[in-house]
């Protein structure tokens, strides 16, 4: 669990080092740039725990998997609370086919 924890804190930062500057497209590409390389800092410090802590009970390959599938919930989240977007239809299929994919990865 703690795994899991760490790496959804750490993909908060992430998305908003990535997509943040998004909403200030008028900004000097230079400043978002050290903006985003301070906030990815903090993810860092999150995410190498957790992928310290989780390998071994998880193989690489399914510790990729949950990160991916965190990244899909925070950046829904993300997109519909921040930066205003819909979330449509196909989107919504879509990762519901790449959590499909979940299941084989963890299948023993």
């Amino acid at each position: 669990m703690k795994t899991i924890v760490l790496l959804s804190i750490s993909n908060i930062f992430m998305t908003f080092a990535w997509y943040g500057h998004l909403k200030y497209n008028h900004s000097p590409l230079f400043k978002v740039i050290l903006i985003s390389w301070f906030i990815a800092f903090f993810e860092y410090c999150f995410q190498v725990p957790a992928n310290r802590l989780g390998y071994g009970m998880f193989s690489a390959y399914q510790l990729k998997t949950i990160q991916e599938v965190i990244t899909l919930v925070v950046f829904s989240a993300f997109s519909v609370l921040y930066l205003k977007e819909d979330l449509k239809w196909n989107y919504v299929v879509g990762f519901l086919l790449i959590v499909a994919a979940v299941f084989f990865i963890f299948k023993k």
